[in-house]
């Protein structure tokens, strides 16, 4: 997953919402897409990332988001030890 990610909403041409993280260091490559999920509501996101072992999660140190409140929420439930 990599220590390093970013959080982000994009719409498609249809208007459909969704909300990818990425890893940074992949640099676009192999294993740079870390989940890509429908919408940008907050719970069914989290329970989502919750998913991924906790060891796995609390290796993330930093993650690079906009200022989308709903976006804070997910680093801090599921990233608890990343900036």
């Amino acid at each position: 997953m990599g220590q390093h990610l970013s959080i982000d909403e994009t719409a498609l041409s249809k208007g459909e919402l969704y909300t990818i993280i990425t890893n940074k260091k992949a640099k676009g490559k192999k294993g740079a897409i870390v989940a890509i999920l429908a919408g940008t509501k907050v719970e069914p996101i989290i329970e989502q990332l919750l998913k991924i072992p906790k060891g796995k999660r609390n290796k993330v140190k930093e993650i690079t988001l906009d200022m989308a409140n709903y976006m804070k929420m997910i680093a801090r439930k599921c990233f608890p030890k990343a900036i």
